[in-house]
């Protein structure tokens, strides 16, 4: 199934984990963990955030995921499935 997952990291931690190093290294294991087909990085309401698009079929996959996320950047994340224009389509028949 293809995901979603949107993140936002709390800009004090974020400013910390750019200093450190530690930002960069956390969302680049998360590209190569999920080998993301897509990332795109933007703001959201004023914090860092993120958008990686993945295939998974197991959701217990997820937590592999989310916790170095969760742990290393405070990030809060939210995931869900989606579609392309050919899921779409075959789904509306």
């Amino acid at each position: 199934m293809r995901l979603m997952m949107r993140f936002t990291i709390p800009v004090e931690k974020g400013n910390e984990a750019e200093a450190d190093g530690s930002m960069g290294k956390a969302i680049e294991k998360l590209i190569a963990d999920t080998n993301a087909e897509a990332a795109y990085f933007t703001m959201l309401d004023g914090e860092r955030s993120g958008f990686i698009f993945f295939e998974e079929a197991d959701q217990a996959n997820l937590t592999k995921y989310n916790e170095p996320m969760f742990a290393a950047l405070d990030a809060a994340i939210d995931i869900v499935p989606v579609l392309t224009l050919d899921d779409l389509k075959r789904g509306l028949g």
